[in-house]
């Protein structure tokens, strides 16, 4: 009887040896045969057969008649009329290498030392790390147009007018206004005390929190304020330890991954640290800076070097955390080589017409132009040269299409296009941008709200239906903040002192 075998329901177990021997002689020689067979087929099957593999997993949409079903992503909006399948959060758990529950949390910032790190087992850092601390926030730095003469000097170079500038502090005093009282944000801007929370348009995604005040912060800093300068250095300050709580040490990095968020929360929140680091030079934000990036790092995928949000990595997600490289690199932290490596590996596998057009993912059949945009910028702060053929091209693509502006049309805007569009054209620079910034620029300024508890805010509902509901009004007002301060919050890549200064290492 074999192990875990249940007991035979009478007394005597002892089989007679003569009676299993009669048994063999009563039964057919071919059924003895075909026993025999069927066992030792079983048992090859077993030891040679390979295992069987589990079914790639993709989202499925429901396209339009005659068009194609692609996979999409949450956050990217220029694609055809679809609605992407909801994922509950086990799928989440199933699809993420990340076990959010058991991360360890990291210290607040009033209570955190960079000394605490140094040295340590799990955050290794050595002062050595952070190359010169803070060095992008002097005059001449590429975030350095941020305040003072040097915010005066690119507004007026750029195209920025005492307009665009009155609506950028219109928009900050509105979010700052929906700020909690633990410090941070939510996209469900109704949620908190207070009677002037009514304004329409909401987010759904509530559970978002670190990306909602990633969202809220990224224009503060954009406009200059740090924790400890600015108009809004409470605030900052405020936000900065509000995410500060929230994070989650994962191996040896910081994650701000989130249900909801996913890792577009924690590109978000990366980005946050390395500038808050860059321009306050405060050490004790150098470890959130540089384990955000270990995170991005660790978390980029090795085989075709991208990131992904649920399950394939997308050109959406890399965006954010290219921009985040950038920070850091600015910053003065460390990026492996292998990072610049493997992120130019996917961007090959989504470029069309050499390097020109931008799909969302590798498996996407045509390029579009809000995917393009994202594509030249990354190939941009890559190290492509403006004479480049696939800058050329890519931006004239870009500069045909224009922007998509809000034109009576129900506040249908792409400001998702709008907000990067706007940085490859502002860093392609000449005409085109003029012709690009006076449209858009414009646009802008003429349709924030002006009235009631809305006043400085945007709701602009992307073509899809996807963005701008999960996100709701502070998502767009933050994403059309942050286009109205292209002129300032960096500084052109393509000039004589900053040409060569993000390039493949």
């Amino acid at each position: 009887m074999s192990a875990g075998e249940s007991q035979p329901p009478f007394e005597d177990e002892v089989v007679d040896a003569g009676q299993r021997f009669l048994m063999f002689r009563v039964m057919p020689s071919w059924l003895i045969s075909f026993i025999c067979h069927v066992v030792l087929i079983g048992l090859l099957a077993y030891f040679v057969m390979p295992k069987p593999k589990e079914p790639p997993t993709t989202l499925e949409v429901a396209a339009t008649p005659g068009e194609t079903v692609e996979t999409i992503d949450l956050d990217v909006t220029d694609f055809d009329d679809a609605e992407m399948e909801e994922i509950s959060d086990a799928e989440f758990d199933d699809v993420m290498p990340i076990d959010v529950e058991t991360m360890t949390d990291i210290e607040p910032m009033e209570s955190l030392d960079a000394s605490d790190f140094i040295g340590a087992e799990t955050m290794a850092f050595d002062e050595g790390d952070f190359g010169e601390l803070g060095s992008v926030s002097g005059e001449g730095s590429e975030m350095g147009g941020r305040t003072g003469e040097g915010k005066k000097a690119a507004l007026q170079k750029y195209g920025g007018t005492d307009e665009s500038e009155e609506a950028v502090q219109l928009a900050l005093q509105w979010i700052v206004k929906h700020q909690l009282p633990d410090g941070g944000w939510n996209l469900d801007h109704r949620i908190g005390p207070g009677n002037h929370r009514n304004s329409p348009n909401a987010g759904t995604l509530s559970q978002a929190r670190n990306a909602a005040t990633a969202l809220a912060l990224l224009p503060l800093l954009g406009a200059g304020n740090t924790h400890k300068t600015g108009q809004y250095k409470d605030n900052v300050r405020a936000g900065l330890e509000f995410l500060m709580s929230r994070a989650k040490q994962e191996g040896r990095g910081i994650s701000f991954y989130e249900k909801g968020g996913t890792t577009y929360s924690h590109g978000l929140c990366s980005i946050v640290f390395c500038e808050a680091f860059g321009m306050s030079k405060d050490p004790k934000l150098a470890p959130y800076a540089q384990g955000v990036i270990w995170f991005s790092e660790d978390f980029q995928d090795k085989q075709g070097g991208g990131w992904r949000y649920v399950r394939d990595p997308t050109i959406s997600v890399a965006s954010w955390q290219v921009m985040s490289l950038k920070s850091a690199k600015l910053s003065g932290l460390n990026i492996s080589p292998q990072t610049w490596r493997l992120l130019d590996k996917f961007l090959e596998s989504v470029s069309d017409v050499d390097g020109s057009r931008y799909r969302y993912q590798p498996s996407t059949k045509r390029a579009r132009v809000s995917t393009t945009a994202i594509g030249i910028l990354c190939r941009m702060y890559m190290g492509w040269e403006k004479d480049h053929p696939g800058i050329k091209s890519g931006v004239e693509y870009i500069s045909n299409a224009g922007p998509d502006l809000n034109e009576g049309n129900g506040d249908k805007c792409d400001i998702y296009y709008n907000y990067y569009g706007s940085q490859v054209m502002k860093q392609y620079g000449g005409p085109l941008w003029e012709k690009w910034n006076n449209a858009l620029r414009d646009n802008l300024v003429e349709t924030q709200s002006k009235e009631g508890n809305s006043a400085g805010s945007w709701y602009l509902a992307d073509p899809v239906g996807t963005s701008s509901p999960k996100g709701g009004r502070l998502y767009t007002t933050a994403m059309a903040c942050m286009t109205l301060e292209v002129y300032y919050r960096y500084l052109p890549i393509y000039n004589e002192s900053s040409d060569a200064e993000f390039r493949l290492e």
